[in-house]
């Protein structure tokens, strides 16, 4: 939307957003708070979570639909970083994340990010993933091994010193 008019007609917000889910931005707040219209935006653009109320930031579903969006359309992002911290924290949400969307170990709490098996099913869905994961999954060869199967030699970057200077991870990464 180009102009800033604030918007507070739900049917007009409605139509706004399944052409344009950036149209959230120019939402009146109890808009922003109306589960439907927002689900309608992130189904259109799933970074329009951004927008969003934060009590809808913490809705599981509201947060899924975006991700959703984003893989379906190989977009690069993630609304994982707009969610409420209590799901970043939440460790089957993000397990179900990651394993659509591994880059999402990025918005992850800490602490999932040294939790060994949602930093595998991270990796195994993207393996520059690794870049987030906490240091001791950098140096342990079987994830490492993940992220360069599924990433790339590229992964092999984010890896320990150590395991970057592995001949037989090396050979990996070229492809051999």
């Amino acid at each position: 939307m180009t102009d800033n008019k604030i918007i507070t007609d739900r049917e007009e917000m409605l139509e706004a957003v399944r052409n344009d889910g950036w149209a959230l931005e120019n939402a009146s707040d109890s808009l922003k708070a109306d589960r439907e219209v927002v689900i309608e935006a992130v189904r259109n653009d799933g970074e329009a979570l951004d927008f969003a109320d934060d009590s809808l930031k913490a809705d599981r579903e509201v947060v899924l639909e975006a991700i959703d969006c984003l893989y379906t359309n190989a977009l690069v992002g993630s609304p994982l970083q707009y969610a409420d911290d209590s799901l970043k924290a939440d460790r089957e949400f993000v397990l179900e994340t990651v394993k659509t969307w591994g880059i999402s170990l990025e918005y992850a709490s800490d602490t999932l990010k040294a939790d060994r098996e949602v930093v595998i099913e991270a990796v195994r869905n993207d393996g520059w993933a690794l870049e987030n994961a906490s240091d001791s999954f950098k140096a342990d060869r079987e994830v490492v091994i993940e992220a360069i199967r599924s990433g790339g030699g590229y992964a092999l970057k984010f890896a320990s010193e150590e395991l970057q200077n592995d001949p037989e991870l090396k050979k990996l990464a070229e492809g051999g």
